[in-house]
């Protein structure tokens, strides 16, 4: 089992283990160690006030074991998957905590392949950040761990920023979807006060038309805050009232989007899989007439895939594992309901960027607006309930959770799903009910959710 590492790096409150100064710092010298002599590292973060100190700390970690550090400022996550493949870098690290509070921070990795590190990878960097820290942090004494004990920010041990980095990125992000036009449309942007702030509005400038970009001020406390992925209902509302003909709406570190369609409505992941599944098997390009989604997609979207003669393989959650069930089976397209999509063929991981250009592509060259083209899509209803949890135990070792669970399961056998699962990057339980009666749906959603914070909750 992964004590630091979730599905999507490691993550916390910025200052508190395993986010303290000390544990960050030591971070750093175990990943140079594990990459080797001569390692080099690109880095980018996000807009959280505790970035540029978590950066630095990290930074003197790695080269404190000899390796070479580029900045590449603040980016989204993808465009530092992109630049650790494009320059052979050894590893690149983003300093994010996604879609959480900017109370929170966290680092993902990628290899130099431009691809999330594989589990055994990370439990091999866990193991060596214990080594370092019972060693004393990497350092000869606790002393001359750098920027003592306090959160301040050293300006002088931030690597310089390569401010090329990003316009790089956006050439190729427009040279992945040769041909691109707004075609004269409005769209309305959201940049969730995050990365995406840095990058969209110089991304979609060079587009033919309107482009109204929102929540692109960031102040370091105010990314996903009433904005963003997180309530894409903000950016529903904003094109309804401008008359845009789409909206686009982006995490913290810009890796997923979700969309709004000329009416106002929310569309997201799954609907996207299903316009761009169609929209690939036309042409030919989708493999083997299939996509790889998670067990939160709706059982809506595999019939809607079933009528169009494409098949729908389940992953576990977590974008990495979609990947590596794309990998496998060899698909050309996969994702997640919360707006993650991958195209292997352009990219090594999800980008909420490329996602919104290649969904303007779909919608260009069919002649159709979004709404059209996932009009047939009929989910099923779902609701997930977050439970705070003070500790993540097995769920079959709590008897009136597993309980609730299995009656539920009894019920929606033939008629819905339930799927129960921890959060691989918060300390939640999340309680997801399918069903066609929607009575039955939240009856079990409230019983197992009771259940586990009569156990578990905070």
């Amino acid at each position: 089992m992964r004590k630091l590492f979730g599905t999507d790096g490691i993550r916390g409150v910025a200052g508190v283990a395993p986010l303290d100064r000390r544990t960050v710092f030591a971070v750093g010298v175990a990943l140079a160690r594990k990459l080797g002599a001569g390692a080099t590292v690109v880095m980018g973060m996000d807009t959280r006030e505790s970035g540029p100190w978590i950066a630095a700390a990290l930074a003197a970690g790695l080269r404190e074991s000899g390796a070479r550090v580029e900045s590449a400022g603040v980016i989204t996550t993808p465009a530092v998957a992109f630049l650790a493949r494009k320059h052979g870098f050894s590893a690149g690290v983003v300093i994010s905590a996604s879609h959480n509070p900017w109370e929170d921070n966290g680092i993902k990795v990628f290899g130099g392949d431009g691809y999330k590190l594989p589990d055994e990878v990370e439990l091999g960097i866990e193991a060596e950040i214990e080594r370092v820290l019972a060693d004393g942090g990497g350092t000869s004494s606790e002393q001359q761990i750098p920027f003592g004990n306090d959160n301040q920010k050293s300006e002088d041990e931030l690597p310089e920023v390569n401010e090329a980095y990003r316009a790089e990125y956006v050439r190729f992000l427009l040279e992945a979807v040769p041909g691109i036009s707004l075609d004269n449309r409005c769209v309305v942007i959201d940049c969730a006060n995050g990365a995406a702030s840095a990058v969209a509005p110089q991304l979609f400038a060079e587009l033919k038309g309107t482009v109204e970009v929102t929540h692109a001020s960031p102040d370091g406390r105010n990314i996903n805050l009433n904005c963003g992925a997180l309530h894409p209902e903000i950016v529903a509302a904003e094109v309804k009232v401008r008359g845009a003909s789409m909206g686009f709406t982006f995490d913290g570190d810009a890796d997923r989007a979700l969309f709004a369609d000329e009416f106002g409505n929310v569309v997201n992941g799954d609907a996207v899989m299903l316009a761009c599944a169609r929209d690939l098997a036309a042409r030919g390009e989708l493999a083997g007439d299939l996509v790889v989604a998670t067990t939160m997609s709706n059982m809506g979207l595999e019939a809607a895939f079933k009528r169009s003669g494409i098949k729908m393989l389940r992953a576990p959650v977590g974008d990495k594992y979609v990947l590596e069930e794309m990998r496998k089976s060899g698909a050309s397209l996969g994702g997640e309901q919360s707006g993650h999509i991958l195209f292997p063929a352009r990219a090594t991981t999800g980008d909420g960027l490329l996602t919104a250009l290649v969904v303007l592509d779909v919608v260009h060259r069919s002649g159709k607006t979004l709404g059209e083209l996932i009009a047939d899509l009929k989910n099923f209803p779902q609701v997930i309930l977050n439970v705070k949890v003070r500790e993540k135990v097995p769920l079959d070792t709590l008897p009136a959770v597993a309980a609730a669970i299995a009656e539920a399961e009894e019920e929606l056998r033939d008629s819905g799903r339930v799927v129960i699962r921890y959060s691989g990057t918060e300390a939640l339980a999340r309680v997801m009910i399918e069903a066609e009666s929607q009575e039955a749906m939240t009856r079990h959603a409230e019983a197992i959710a009771g259940a586990i914070r009569a156990e578990l909750g905070v």
